[in-house]
């Protein structure tokens, strides 16, 4: 059976050519699925898509219409997906519902001591032979308070390596996990975690009751000098809101990986022909801001272990199985 693979990364396809091998034959492209592309899967049984696949009704139904039965997704998040309409046509949706947590937590730190320490300002002015520290003054994470937002897996290995730095742990979630909790963590009311941070770092999913948890309001309450890190879902964020916040002078650094409209642009190149998104546009001018394009998950370790899944995904179809990692239960053909 040949496997159709959408939004395939250059450092990816020969991971999942050899992850594959032996199994069936899989077709890389590099190209996103999304409403001109879906009509390349017609006659594939199986389609596999990257996280900023449109995997909305209008291409979901060309999908079905095509011969897809089962697409899966390479990520963890799903908020991409109508899963109402993938049931209503009998389609099998699977995710991978965990890889190595690592991966994102330590960005996450990478960017908010790239912000903290003006790591590009200072890169880029060595590269001049500008050798002046002025406007580089960073601050020890040391002694302040680390606000984690959603304290998972992802969450844990954040704050585990907050307390290495010697922080303050403050905590919100629905569910308190033990394993923050025995690092000295309190869990706190989220207004009461954004005003007294040091650093607000998100990691929560992307669902309709967290959809701008960050929103003028919240932005309000933090410390004019706070760092604000978002390496998980860019709609946390209401972007428009905080580019007002940062045009007013607040904040020592805001590091983002996601941003709330980046389906269509990240991961691709746009050097040449520019975007026209207006709030994207002025957030990467601010000199205290860092963007970079949803690369947190992407180490050896971390996409690996997601080709893996994805291919445990496929064989749990073919054979009829379920398990955790998936989203709309359907019946394999055959």
């Amino acid at each position: 059976m040949e496997i159709l693979a959408f939004g395939v990364q250059s450092d990816e396809k020969p991971l999942i050519e050899r992850a594959f091998a032996g199994r069936h034959e899989v077709h890389c492209l590099d190209v996103f699925l999304n409403r001109d592309t879906a009509p390349i899967a017609a006659g594939h049984e199986i389609v596999s898509t990257s996280v900023n696949a449109d995997l909305g009704a209008q291409v979901l139904q060309t999908l079905a219409a095509g011969g897809t039965q089962m697409i899966a997704q390479r990520s963890t998040g799903f908020n991409n997906i109508d899963l109402d309409v993938a049931e209503r046509l009998a389609l099998r949706v699977a995710r991978v519902s965990f890889y190595s947590p690592y991966s994102v937590a330590e960005f996450a730190w990478t960017l908010a001591m790239a912000v903290n320490r003006r790591i590009i300002r200072a890169a880029s002015r060595t590269r001049d032979f500008d050798f002046r520290l002025d406007g580089l003054l960073g601050r020890d994470m040391h002694g302040r308070t680390a606000g984690v937002i959603g304290t998972g897996k992802i969450g844990e290995a954040f704050a585990r390596i907050a307390h290495g730095f010697g922080m303050r742990l403050l905590g919100w979630d629905v569910a308190e996990n033990p394993a923050c909790t025995g690092l000295g963590m309190t869990y706190v009311p989220k207004e009461q975690l954004l005003a007294e941070a040091d650093l607000v770092s998100l990691h929560v999913p992307l669902l309709p009751a967290t959809h701008h948890l960050i929103d003028a309001d919240a932005l309000a309450l933090m410390k004019d000098d706070a760092i604000l890190i978002n390496s998980s879902r860019g709609g946390l964020i209401d972007s428009t809101a905080l580019v007002a916040q940062l045009r007013a002078g607040r904040f020592l650094g805001v590091g983002l990986d996601v941003y709330e409209a980046e389906a269509g642009l990240f991961f691709l190149d746009k050097s040449l022909e520019g975007v026209d998104d207006d709030t994207l546009a002025r957030l990467v001018t601010f000199p205290n801001v860092v963007v970079t394009s949803h690369q947190a998950y992407y180490t050896e370790d971390a996409v690996g272990q997601i080709i893996d899944a994805t291919v445990r995904n496929i064989a749990d179809y073919l054979a009829g199985r379920r398990s955790e990692n998936v989203l709309v239960p359907a019946a394999p053909a055959g």
